[in-house]
């Protein structure tokens, strides 16, 4: 069988969850299915972090073009090397397709119709067209979670349940699931001035991600407290950010706030390793991969009582109210005092952890795809 993957995602310069997600079933693909043939299409030049392996069974194909490519000369290229099957991971089909050609998009959420004040006009307009075109087109739809399944037949009533099939994200592994190693941890605390205990988000820097409640939590618990613990926002500045950095500015705690920007999965590995705790204070997930990484980080979780969150953290993270700091700085509170709370959180997340895999996401996608 030949199978079609459009992985133009993985040529961007930010990381966040789809990316990852991409990546990681494409480490998997070519050795879980060696009699197929996969061609993945990308545009320029692959992310060093998103590049993905050299199967024999794998033929990249670097297609560039300036305008609509998913559309156009993706398009085309498609109508040459005539696949069996497309897979889109992303929210996005092209509207003319061979006949007789089987094709499945990635349905990963839809934040955008609950929170469109958390995207840029143009973002916006082109994310409700191209879902609803990819929705209308696919024969088949994959999404990550039960939550995001109800999503799409709420806003899009016309979609036959049984078109989708709920297939979990997972996790890296080799790169969480480490032992600490002390030294390099000092080294990082060290390079981006985090001095003594600090709790950690991870993600991209952007609205919906809730991270000025996170900053009045942590400036409620600051004042309320004598500690010494510091407040970790990782990930790289996203859309409509600006409003979070002058947050951050005029906070009484700012010399504690640590914005490090991007970093590489190895870095995330480490820093999670050495916190106090994963806060993930988000308005809405379609699952949630920074919680199982802190999860097999052996780390505790507080995080949100939304969407998919619950779905993916079960009774292993310790919730609150999103639109709520006090309640989340009290969460924070009883976590960094706690001993004894702290194990029963990190025993709970390991074994929550064993539900998830990237081989069994890769495994069950590659059937759903196959079928």
């Amino acid at each position: 069988m030949k199978i079609a993957i459009q992985a133009a995602d993985l040529d961007a310069p930010r990381i966040d969850g789809t990316r990852v997600y991409i990546l990681n079933l494409l480490k998997y693909f070519g050795k879980l299915d060696t009699s197929s043939e996969f061609l993945i299409y990308h545009k320029d030049k692959f992310n060093p972090e998103l590049t993905p392996p050299d199967f024999p069974n794998y033929k990249i194909k670097k297609i560039s073009s300036p305008f609509l490519w998913t559309q156009t000369r993706f398009a085309w290229e498609l109508q040459k090397d005539k696949p069996d099957v497309l897979w889109m991971p992303m929210h996005n089909m092209p509207v003319l397709k061979r006949k007789g050609l089987k094709s499945i998009v990635t349905i990963h959420d839809l934040a955008f119709k609950y929170f469109p004040g958390t995207f840029t006009k143009k973002d916006l307009f082109k994310i409700n067209l191209l879902t609803k075109i990819a929705i209308s087109c696919a024969d088949k739809i994959i999404t990550i979670s039960e939550s995001s399944k109800k999503d799409i037949l709420k806003f899009y009533p016309s979609t036959q349940p049984e078109k989708i099939k709920v297939i979990y994200h997972g996790f890296d592994r080799r790169i969480y699931e480490r032992e600490r190693d002390f030294q390099k941890e000092r080294e990082l605390k060290n390079k981006y001035g985090i001095n003594g205990p600090y709790i950690i988000y991870i993600g991209a820097i952007q609205p919906r991600k809730n991270l000025e409640k996170l900053i009045e939590a942590f400036d409620i618990l600051k004042s309320k407290t004598n500690t010494d613990l510091k407040l970790v926002l990782a990930g790289e500045r996203a859309w409509l950010s600006k409003k979070l950095f002058k947050k951050i500015e005029r906070s009484l705690n700012k010399k504690d706030i640590i914005c490090p920007g991007q970093l590489n999965f190895e870095t995330v590995g480490h820093l999670l390793r050495g916190c106090a705790a994963f806060v993930f204070p988000s308005l809405y997930e379609g699952f949630g991969i920074p919680v199982l990484e802190a999860f097999a980080s052996k780390v505790p979780v507080i995080c949100s009582k939304n969407s998919s969150l619950p779905e993916v953290s079960g009774d292993a993270a310790l919730y609150f109210e999103d639109n709520d700091a006090n309640d989340l700085a009290d969460k924070i509170k009883l976590i960094a005092t706690d001993k004894n709370l702290r194990q029963e959180y990190m025993k709970k997340g390991l074994e929550q952890i064993k539900n998830f895999s990237w081989e069994k996401c890769a495994k069950e996608t590659l059937e759903y795809l196959k079928s």
